[in-house]
């Protein structure tokens, strides 16, 4: 047995906590694919397909991760198929090749945006400003080395003053560019075959599945990027046994329908808190429109402990609790009641009351 500390996740689905826990019907289709043999070239042909059904777009690819797919995209774009490019994607007179993207949308969703564009044989080129960007100044960045812009659907991004996906989506189409998507953790799989050419999903955050990812759109990019399985997609390869585990994950996922009422039902538990001296509790929306509910703890100066100080010792307890601690340092943390299990969110107040009443 492991020795490994129990972890009550209040963060959301997060990769540094393993992202979501899965159905049973998700394990069944994992232990499925596990069990018996498949000539692999044609699971990963049809399974595409399917999964192209899922997201509405004209096919796609399973990856290993939503990284591995944005990677892949990039490349895809920039070899096309030249099957010698394919194979020597680094050479120095490739490197060159441009992936546009706008400077709000340059995040580490816990590894740089930039660094899988690297992977993927492309230069990133920033446009704009960290607080702001125009349609034009991205007009002005086109060059001749400009192979796809890449739009970040994340609330990592920032959301003011930047063009939305319509805009951007429009203006590729009008440059003949592709515009690939990462929409990683956006719980509307649907919704962007339209505005896109290539989408990235994460198999495993809203759609609950194993670790995976999802790069679906025009068939012919979608090819592009499949030659690189046998390139840098080596690397990159999904089992077999994740294939099925995520084609059952989908099924579930495009079935059942979202019911913010439970979420809202856990968060009215927080508002126990609101007794203690120092201690607001506030119901807040998801940033990106999402149909999420977070609770939002915020810490006053009359309060025993600074918001950071309190998040750093729920993480360092018995059980470890991971809340949504971006904002700590401004006096705030955010409680996410989406992979929460029956009981957590009583242990959450109970280990916060003690914390702040020195229990």
């Amino acid at each position: 047995m492991l020795n490994l500390k129990k972890v009550i996740n209040a963060s959301g689905r997060m990769s540094i906590l393993g992202v979501s826990t899965m159905s049973d019907y998700v394990l069944e289709g994992i232990a499925r694919g596990g069990r018996h043999y498949f000539k692999m070239e044609e699971l990963v042909q049809e399974s595409g397909q399917q999964v192209a059904k899922y997201v509405h777009t004209e096919h796609a690819l399973i990856t290993n991760s939503a990284s591995a797919a944005i990677s892949l995209a990039v490349a895809g774009v920039i070899s096309k198929d030249d099957r010698y490019l394919v194979e020597h994607l680094y050479e120095d007179a490739f490197l060159q090749r441009e992936i546009l993207i706008m400077k709000g949308h340059q995040v580490d969703y816990g590894a740089p945006v930039d660094v899988m564009i690297h992977v993927g044989g492309g230069k990133p080129k920033g446009i704009g400003y960290a607080n702001g960007c125009r349609i034009d100044q991205i007009d002005q960045s086109v060059s001749e080395n400009t192979a796809a812009i890449l739009f970040v659907q994340s609330h990592h991004c920032v959301q003011k003053n930047m063009p939305s996906l319509q805009e951007v989506s429009e203006w590729a189409r009008q440059k003949n560019l592709p515009l690939i998507v990462d929409a990683a953790a956006e719980e509307d799989i649907t919704g962007y075959g339209e505005l896109a050419d290539l989408v990235i999903f994460s198999g495993s955050k809203a759609i609950q599945g194993p670790t995976s990812g999802i790069l679906a759109g025009k068939t012919e990019l979608i090819k592009y990027a499949t030659l690189h399985m046998k390139g840098i997609g080596r690397a990159m390869k999904v089992g077999k046994e994740a294939i099925f585990g995520l084609l059952h994950a989908l099924e579930q996922f495009v079935t059942e329908k979202t019911d913010v009422s439970h979420q809202l039902a856990d968060l009215d538990k927080l508002k126990q808190l609101n007794e203690w001296s120092g201690i607001k509790i506030t119901i807040e929306a998801d940033e990106a429109g999402r149909e999420i509910y977070r609770g939002r703890v915020h810490i006053g100066a009359e309060a025993p402990l600074d918001a950071s100080t309190l998040v750093n010792q729920l993480k360092d307890g018995i059980p470890a609790i991971y809340t949504r601690d971006y904002h700590a340092n401004e006096g705030h943390f955010d409680i996410d009641p989406r992979p929460l299990l029956p009981g957590d969110m009583d242990i959450i107040v109970q280990k916060i009351s003690n914390l702040i009443g020195g229990g």
